[in-house]
């Protein structure tokens, strides 16, 4: 299905006082990707990248109930050639009998080979509460951290298995926050990829970034960040600076890193970003210019909303309204031309939708 609506989208410019401004409406064009109930029960977490080809990547998980792993999840993946108005056929990238599962994706590119990463979890006994300790990469009780790749634009996909080389021994459940990660472009630790990822230690949940500085031949993990992060997001900032935002209730919390993603301080709430403790996506298009994607409620998975800053999120738009009504998790691209994407669970998880709308940015947004 294809629906046109309208979407008015105006950015905080970090002005001492308001400035009044000429907005006119964003078409937003929508489309569902997979609705549930055809082919899989339910479809869930999605995933979305931009290759270097301009071809749009869309992961997410095809389940047989709603319930996480251990469960018998497919990894499934479109690609969209034409910036997200028509999608090629569904492959599923991994795939098992049960009990073996594979869900929970996250894209990233890196801008200098052109590979693209899915991470994801596999599981067979247990999920990320019940998960072991240990990394050992065979027990069927430890929760294993994925990683599958592409040289072919999202065509075909290699995999290998990294829990060993991110996992903390002392750490139960590990699985990579679903959407997408980044790749560093300023300072030092230009080329540098980020995957956030979601670690359980003491019965406590953590954000921590695992990171490549060799094009994801390796990877090694950062400090935890916590307690209270869950699922969670980091954008670059313009001096260097590293953000991550995370899902929590009723705001989204925040935290900076000085060094790459290797350490976070300063977690606070942010008490612009309203949110029920669910996924969102927050994303850089242009130095200083941020965009984050989130349920805008204090207790319920509704108000999909995408918010603007001029200034490296200091300051929040009030946001534009992408489903006013339920939805789930989300994630964001920045497209060729200006353009932004939005990939959701649409409803009570009802289906996968892809989303095209233009950001309206005020004068005096640099």
């Amino acid at each position: 299905m294809t629906r046109l609506a309208t979407l008015t989208l105006v950015a905080a410019c970090g002005c001492a006082a308001p400035v009044p401004q000429e907005v006119a409406p964003a078409i937003v064009f929508r489309i569902d990707l997979d609705r549930s109930g055809v082919d899989f029960p339910v479809y869930r977490i999605p995933a979305l990248a931009v290759s270097n080809a301009g071809t749009l990547i869309a992961a997410y998980d095809g389940r047989p109930s709603m319930a996480d792993v251990p469960s018998p999840i497919a990894l499934l993946v479109r690609r969209s050639t034409d910036e997200g108005r028509t999608w090629l056929p569904r492959q599923a990238v991994r795939a098992g009998p049960a009990p073996a599962g594979f869900g929970d994706p996250s894209l990233l590119v890196d801008r200098v080979t052109g590979r693209i990463f899915l991470f994801h979890v596999a599981s067979m006994r247990q999920g990320f509460s019940g998960s072991a300790t240990g990394t050992d990469e065979t027990d069927p009780d430890v929760l294993q951290a994925d990683l599958s790749w592409s040289d072919d634009d999202g065509v075909t996909w290699a995999h290998r298995r990294i829990t060993a080389a991110i996992k903390d021994p002392a750490w139960g459940g590990i699985f990579a926050a679903s959407g997408q990660g980044i790749q560093l472009v300023e300072g030092t630790h230009a080329g540098r990829l980020l995957q956030q990822y979601v670690i359980r230690h003491d019965g406590k949940n953590f954000g921590a970034s695992a990171y490549s500085d060799d094009h994801g031949v390796t990877w090694q993990m950062g400090a935890p960040a916590g307690p209270g992060v869950d699922e969670n997001k980091t954008v670059e900032l313009s001096d260097g600076r590293v953000m991550l935002n995370s899902r929590a209730t009723p705001h989204r919390l925040i935290a900076w890193s000085e060094d790459g993603g290797l350490h976070y301080a300063g977690l606070r709430p942010d008490s612009q970003l309203v949110d029920p403790g669910n996924n969102g996506a927050i994303i850089r298009t242009a130095p200083r210019r941020l965009a984050i994607s989130h349920t805008a409620h204090p207790n319920e998975r509704r108000n999909l909303v995408v918010q603007l800053s001029c200034n490296d999120g200091q300051t929040w738009s009030p946001g534009g309204v992408v489903e006013s009504g339920a939805a789930g998790y989300s994630t964001l691209v920045a497209l060729p031309g200006g353009d932004i994407g939005v990939l959701y669970e649409r409803g009570t998880y009802e289906a996968i939708t892809f989303a095209r709308f233009t950001p309206v940015w005020p004068d005096g947004c640099s």
